[in-house]
């Protein structure tokens, strides 16, 4: 019987990967050491798959973990996965390690139980994190308390062709006048792709008096009366977009595609450096520029988060360490690589790091911090579901 409970003990299944202290980081790097991490993240942009995958080489190379990345034209298709797999009961070894996330997929997430932690502020990057300067202790309003990590920043931009548009629309209303004198040459990614929702906030946040109100959740009592403007302002533009308003790119890449095409000569993106890289790359003419609304525009961080159960947590807490790293931030500010905004604290890093940052180009189309002015804070997530929803039944429009 003794050796019956030796053997048992033997064949008992290892504690959960949720059982390891992220802060014990000798026994999460032993851990990870041959896992392989599924990333699942958007996957709609050559160059952010080519960063990805250069994550993934530096991981193999000092720890040990393999990288796959899933490519995802939806985050919520994870989220659903995800759930899908604890209602089914399989709570270890999920198909998906991590999620790029932010905004209501988070705010999903975490309100179901779905994701492993507290572990970010564990890891031993965090020490370089800028929390007093960066949006990254709370994600469209919600407190993220741990249960993901930061690894970039971003902020509305709008770019433009200044062959065609030479001066910077400072408001909603200004780029409304100016696509009615110039129909056709401007158009947004069809929601629900991010960045197509991401106009509609925008519009949103510029067009109220006092966009607070969005701090709260959307409520029957108030939702109406607070949209009002959006949708007074989409049904006198809608007409005089590419197309008439009858198609919309159905991707940020394949509006900035237009521009390069001559289509339309005004586009929105949420990376203040990715018409540089995108000049750099042929991608668009190098008279292409950047401008924000003079009120401001929105900003906010990009994170990574790690389902429940995922089988290769350690792993996953490596690669997001990796993430927030210095190497791997100043890559990824990098006008010529992504050109995204740092989470990193400039005080916290030595000198050579700060040298490394300092000796960015930002580019001819990148837009300085000063520049790029004051960041309004994101919607709740739930006013966000709700005008995506109601875009679709309004404009929506089959590709």
């Amino acid at each position: 019987m003794k050796h019956l409970a030796v053997l048992a003990a033997l064949l008992a299944p290892l504690p959960a990967l949720a059982d390891i202290d992220p802060s014990n980081w000798d026994a999460v790097t032993a851990e990870a050491e041959g896992q392989t991490v599924y990333w699942n993240a958007w996957g709609g942009s050559t160059t952010t798959n080519d960063f990805l995958a250069w994550v993934g080489s530096r991981v193999m190379e000092d720890y040990g973990v393999t990288l796959e990345h899933v490519k995802l034209t939806d985050t919520a298709d994870a989220v659903t996965r995800v759930l899908s797999e604890k209602q089914a009961g399989e709570d270890d070894d999920g198909a998906i390690d991590m999620i790029w996330i932010n905004g209501a997929n988070f705010a999903a997430m975490k309100d179901a139980d779905l994701l492993f932690g507290p572990y970010a502020e564990q890891l031993p990057n965090w020490a370089f994190v800028d929390v007093d300067g960066k949006t990254v202790q709370t994600d469209f309003t919600v407190p993220v308390e741990g249960f993901e990590s930061p690894w970039a920043m971003a902020q509305v931009v709008f770019i433009h062709d200044t062959a065609d548009l030479a001066e910077p629309l400072g408001s909603m209303s200004a780029i409304l006048d100016w696509s009615a004198a110039n129909p056709g040459r401007f158009t947004y990614p069809q929601p629900p792709d991010f960045l197509g929702t991401t106009f509609l906030k925008q519009a949103l946040v510029d067009l109220l008096d006092d966009p607070s109100v969005l701090a709260d959740p959307a409520t029957d009592d108030n939702y109406d009366t607070v949209t009002a403007p959006l949708w007074a302002f989409l049904d006198d533009l809608t007409p005089t977009l590419w197309r008439e308003g009858r198609a919309y790119p159905a991707t940020g890449p394949a509006q900035l595609q237009l521009i390069a095409d001559g289509e339309v000569d005004l586009a929105i993106s949420f990376s203040p450096g990715e018409a540089t890289a995108a000049i750099a790359n042929n991608q668009l003419p190098p008279t292409a520029r950047t401008f924000v609304l003079d009120k401001g525009t929105i900003g906010n961080a990009s994170f990574v988060a790690v389902p429940y159960n995922s089988g290769s947590k350690a792993g996953a807490m490596v690669v997001a360490n990796f993430l927030m790293s210095p190497e791997a931030q100043v890559r990824a500010q990098n006008p010529e690589i992504l050109g995204y905004g740092t989470v990193l604290n400039m005080d916290a890093l030595s000198a050579d790091d700060r040298a490394a940052f300092d000796a960015l180009e930002l580019g001819v189309a990148t837009l300085s911090p000063a520049e790029l002015g004051t960041v309004q804070a994101e919607p709740h997530p739930s006013w966000m579901t709700r005008i995506a929803d109601d875009w679709m039944q309004r404009y929506g429009v089959s590709q």
